[in-house]
């Protein structure tokens, strides 16, 4: 197969747009809480340096524009879906950040959807190679954004933000939630080889490298210290772009 690097070009350019539109879109909704918090106070609208009108013009624009460039340089199917991905991050999972720690879940379901849209923009359907790809990035980021939570976890609560299961036991229930989709991920790392995505040398990586991140994660549920968390941020941040690029080399082993 020859690939086409210009439509793969135009692909990423059409949803980095609206990967950007819904940054800007949540910005313009929470300039409120990021200006109460150190780690998110110096962002454009939050800071006044972009007025919430401004910001909310160019977040539109920039939706617009990669719908647009998605539907007539790609296919109707990777449009629609990214499009639907921003929608779900602008206006459930950003409102629901202050009122439960559901937000988390309704979170990882746009946070699951890269690398569905590029198959879908690769000319792949709706299917189980599809839903391989999606549970990989949903399960994953529970134990990431936990322990990201969990460092910032006295910000978010001054912010009013319901962005862990708890701030009052400790982390222990931060620690179980993570600890358990560390645990499902084990199995959920596999499925793109049964999906016919992958074969044995992606198998063999996705067992080390998951296993890796439940050993991390373990240690963060014994131990839940700033430090313990940083560990397991850090290493999620390693374990799926190794898992992705595995994937993508055994893919073309098999295909090409």
């Amino acid at each position: 197969r020859v690939f086409d690097w210009l439509a793969a070009a135009v692909a990423m350019f059409g949803i980095l747009f609206l990967v950007a539109a819904s940054s800007v879109l949540n910005q313009v909704w929470e300039a409120g809480r990021d200006a109460r918090m150190r780690r998110t106070t110096g962002r454009p609208v939050a800071s006044g340096r972009i007025s919430r009108f401004e910001g909310l013009c160019f977040g539109v624009a920039l939706a617009v524009l990669g719908g647009v460039v998605l539907w007539w340089c790609v296919n109707p199917l990777t449009s629609v879906a990214s499009v639907l991905t921003m929608l779900c991050y602008v206006l459930i999972y950003t409102p629901l950040k202050p009122y439960s720690a559901l937000c988390t879940t309704v979170g990882a379901v746009p946070g699951a959807m890269p690398g569905v849209l590029g198959w879908f923009a690769a000319g792949g359907s709706v299917g189980a190679e599809a839903l391989a790809l999606f549970a990989v990035f949903f399960v994953w980021q529970f134990p990431h954004f936990l322990a990201i939570g969990w460092i910032y976890r006295n910000e978010y609560e001054q912010a009013g933000l319901r962005m862990l299961p708890s701030f009052s036991d400790g982390g222990r229930r931060t620690g179980i939630v993570a600890l358990v989709y560390a645990v499902l991920f084990v199995p959920v790392a596999c499925l793109p080889r049964y999906a016919g995505l992958a074969g044995g040398g992606y198998l063999a990586a996705s067992l080390v490298l998951s296993s890796g991140y439940l050993w991390l994660t373990w240690r963060f549920f014994c131990e839940r210290t700033d430090g313990r968390a940083r560990q397991l941020m850090a290493g999620s941040l390693i374990c799926l772009p190794v898992l992705l690029i595995c994937l993508v080399f055994d893919f073309l082993r098999l295909t090409v």
